[in-house]
């Protein structure tokens, strides 16, 4: 593993050594301050561009190309809100997904099967365990956004979201979010509807490829701006839940990844 992951820096290989309560201790610290943390230059250059020559040819020929129309909500309705209420103002997401079947035996997929990275996020989210997805499908996805495409506004449904910048865009491309714009207690519509017509100004999050990033998405706002033209935006999505056997329905199969597993 010292060869995919910087384990000098980051030795997740340790597990309750000294050095990995204080990296537990820094990522917890800049969930609470920030909602999210990066671990720059976690992943080794060369395991990076060896993911990078697996991931190239086949988002050319065998990636899906996901793209809709919706709200930030990620839903049809939303209660207390009129079907035209600005909160409610569609945007669009455009991408294309490798899924984990395609990415079987590459670097990404032993640090997704690493069970020492499992633990290491455990710490940091105060979990007894974390769990792969028994999903052929989901679990690690490969995302690209190309000229023009974007992941818009929206908020996440999973507590965090474990992410591992590839490649980053010549243009836009970028993270941006707004936090804590909404709590469990305030939905905060008249805030959300700012948001979508850009009376509030965003954080933007710079990464440099090999960056890990750990968000807390579930009431900030986010998104990925559009990206123009040059080198597009390339990231993978790793997801562990606190309990096993995880797996999407045929339904949100066909929708993410168009086909089932």
């Amino acid at each position: 593993m010292k060869d995919i992951i910087d384990l000098d820096r980051y030795p997740l290989h340790r597990p309750h050594s000294p050095e990995w309560d204080a990296l537990v201790a820094h990522a917890k610290d800049g969930l609470v301050r920030d909602g999210l943390f990066n671990l720059p230059g976690f992943m080794q250059p060369a395991a990076l561009a060896s993911v990078l020559d697996h991931v190239h040819p086949r988002m050319q020929v065998e990636s899906f190309h996901h793209s809709r129309l919706h709200n930030i909500y990620f839903q049809d309705a939303v209660d207390g809100l009129a079907d035209d209420d600005p909160a409610l103002t569609k945007v669009e997401t455009a991408n294309h997904t490798l899924c984990h079947d395609q990415m079987r035996g590459t670097a990404l997929d032993e640090i997704y099967q690493w069970p020492a990275f499992a633990l290491f996020l455990a710490a940091v989210m105060d979990k007894s365990q974390l769990y792969t997805m028994d999903d052929a499908l989901a679990g690690l996805n490969v995302l690209e956004y190309r000229s023009g495409e974007a992941l818009n506004w929206h908020f996440d449904r999973s507590i965090f979201t474990t992410t591992l910048l590839l490649q980053e865009a010549t243009k836009g491309g970028l993270f941006e979010y707004a936090k804590d714009l909404r709590s469990d207690d305030d939905p905060n519509h008249a805030g959300i509807a700012a948001l979508l017509a850009g009376r509030i100004t965003p954080t933007q999050l710079t990464q440099d490829a090999g960056t890990l990033n750990v968000f807390l998405g579930v009431n900030t706002a986010h998104r990925v701006s559009t990206v123009g033209s040059g080198t597009s935006r390339i990231v993978a999505v790793l997801s562990h839940y606190d309990t096993p056997g995880r797996s999407f329905s045929k339904q949100e199969q066909m929708g993410f990844f168009g086909r089932v597993a």
